[in-house]
């Protein structure tokens, strides 16, 4: 007969993967055992391996959350009635939450990801590029001009990125500066320079 699962099996699975992500970023994910993981937990290495099979899972489930957030995020706002350059100052808002608190999750895709086997790997960057493509249509329909200059709709895209996926290197969360306050600067800034350039 098949166990049947607790009804805090999903908590406890999330606190594996926040500990684990924490362990990662702080130590790599060769540096980091399920050993670590289970003392981060406060339980046992059997207990562990009951809700994740191997290390790697647990690595694919803070990438695969992380990023899954951030595409659900995207996705949402633009199926709201909103004009476009409203769309990405809401999408930058919603990413800003997302990076509030997943600051490990955030160093762990960047640095990590190449710890996935191959199979994990793409399901991970295939989300990546749904998420810049996503945001890429939402460039597109800002500067329609965009969508005749193939070569530039993939750097735009990316310099947007750069702008928000660094945060967790140095934004307090707690500091003066909200988050907020912070996605509305970058998107300021992005769309500032994005609807005065020459393509």
């Amino acid at each position: 007969m098949a166990r049947t699962q607790s009804a805090d099996y999903q908590e406890r699975r999330d606190v594996i993967v926040e500990k684990a992500a924490a362990l990662f970023a702080a130590r790599g994910f060769l540096g980091a055992s399920i050993s670590d993981i289970a003392e981060a937990c406060k339980t046992s290495k059997s207990l562990i391996y009951h809700y994740y099979p191997s290390k790697e899972d647990i690595l694919f489930a803070v990438m695969h959350s992380h990023v899954a957030a951030l595409l659900e995020a995207a996705q949402d706002v633009l199926s709201r009635p909103l004009e476009p350059e409203q769309k990405l100052r809401t999408i930058t808002r919603e990413f800003m939450k997302h990076y509030v608190g997943a600051a490990s999750r955030q160093k762990v895709l960047l640095n990590e990801l190449g710890n996935l086997p191959s199979a994990r790997r793409k399901a991970i960057v295939d989300i990546q590029h749904r998420l810049i493509e996503t945001v890429q249509d939402v460039l597109a329909s800002i500067r329609p001009d965009l969508r005749d200059r193939a070569a530039l709709r993939r750097p735009a895209v990316m310099l947007y990125f750069g702008m928000i996926n660094w945060t967790h290197t140095w934004m307090n969360e707690t500091g003066a500066a909200k988050p907020a306050d912070i996605a509305d600067l970058a998107a300021n800034i992005f769309l500032d320079g994005f609807l005065k350039t020459a393509l």
